[in-house]
């Protein structure tokens, strides 16, 4: 069984036992959180597509971690005039582990 869901703006085939590193989420660590922006629901034989999303589902999930990702360099630079700037940053996420997906 698999679903697709939504998470801040990003969406996610998800299936049971899934770790995911997600937009952070104002959760503590060991905290159970609830998906229910699920789009799309399929056990292999039925499927159901919502519009926009699928009545009653929802994915549950349990924080594992937080933390920070790679870090992501922004190098401006114009060619003749002596122009040159370099800024970078680590974009914040938090690892979930999908534990159950309800119909």
């Amino acid at each position: 069984m698999f679903s697709i869901v939504e998470q801040a703006g990003f969406q996610y085939k998800v299936t049971e036992g899934d770790v995911l590193e997600v937009p952070l989420i104002d959760a503590k660590e060991g905290d159970e959180i609830v998906l229910d922006r699920v789009l799309l629901l399929s056990d292999g034989a039925d499927t159901k597509v919502g519009s926009p999303t699928v009545d009653g589902a929802e994915v549950k999930a349990e924080v594992v971690e937080h933390g920070k990702g790679a870090k992501v360099l922004v190098i401006k630079r114009k060619r003749r005039k002596d122009y040159k700037r370099k800024n970078g940053h680590r974009q914040a996420y938090t690892k979930i582990k999908i534990t159950s997906i309800n119909s």
